[in-house]
């Protein structure tokens, strides 16, 4: 992995994902692109456009100096201009400033706070959610505002049996060889789903054929409530990373198991979710080299 990028609103809220951001990249030895979206200067009416260029100049530079500060000031003696690379971008939305700015520097992860008191709060509260899962070039890690960065001991990847899920737990598979973590892969089924054993022992082999670890189990159970089941089995197995694949498809197991899961985890979760979408499962490289 060579560069990571955070996106903050400035709000308390983020404080959280900035200094997780700031330990994960010193960790994997990649540099963190610490960004913020604004928006277009409003101009009176009769200015001239000719001063435009200058406003959006003092407007780059105004956001740069409040950025470089808010790290200064949450990082804790831990600010490193040489690991850190400011980058505000100005935008007219904010979805569209994040992917714009992690195009220019090939992120590899975007960082964000589960939660937000003003721009970030649009992109992960709102229905921007999805649309900011689907159409990142690279996995989305949301961060609660009371998590503190700890090594991964487990990590549990929530599955629907799906092919782009061995896709995903390898990559997962290449962050715990990074902390030696274990990993939990979980299904949770409905007791309509009469054939969930059967498609546990189908996933369990399609995936041996193309990942090896020796810290990798596999759960299913049945619930009518998936979520509130999977947040009493990550808290159960003191989960510390929460895995999952945003999908296209639509087909019922889909509907059955991830239907707004993904976007509920990001917005009530209170462990960091980190999201895979089918576009980008190649672009995370956490090999160890």
């Amino acid at each position: 992995m060579k560069t990571i990028l955070y996106a903050t609103d400035y709000s308390k809220n983020s404080i959280a994902a900035l200094k997780y951001a700031k330990k994960l990249s010193t960790k994997v030895g990649a540099y963190l692109v610490v960004t913020h979206v604004f928006g277009y200067p409003i101009v009176a009416e009769g200015a001239f456009i000719e001063h435009m260029p200058d406003i959006r100049k003092q407007n780059l530079k105004t956001h740069r100096a409040k950025l470089k500060e808010f790290c200064q000031q949450n990082l804790d003696g831990q600010w490193n201009a040489k690991h850190i690379k400011i980058s505000p971008v100005e935008d007219l939305t904010i979805l569209d400033g994040i992917l714009s700015i992690a195009a220019d520097w090939q992120v590899e992860l975007i960082i964000v706070g589960a939660k937000g008191e003003s721009a970030l709060q649009d992109v992960l509260l709102g229905s921007t959610t999805k649309r900011l899962l689907k159409k990142a070039a690279c996995p989305v890690l949301a961060i609660p505002s009371e998590v503190r960065f700890t090594a991964p001991k487990t990590i549990v990847y929530a599955t629907d049996f799906e092919q782009e899920d061995v896709y995903a737990i390898r990559k997962t598979v290449e962050l715990a060889k990074r902390f030696k973590s274990k990993i939990k892969v979980v299904h949770i089924s409905t007791k309509k789903e009469y054939a969930g054993e059967i498609q546990m022992e189908w996933f369990k082999n399609a995936l041996a054929g193309k990942v090896s670890y020796e810290h990798l189990d596999f759960k299913m159970f049945f619930s009518d409530d998936v979520f509130e089941s999977l947040r009493s089995y990550l808290e159960e197995v003191g989960a510390d990373l929460v895995v999952m694949l945003e999908r296209e498809k639509h087909g019922f197991l889909k509907k059955l198991f991830h239907r707004d899961l993904v976007k509920k985890m990001h917005s009530q979760g209170e462990i960091p979710l980190l999201s895979f979408n089918e576009a980008n499962l190649d672009v995370l490289d956490f090999t160890l080299r």
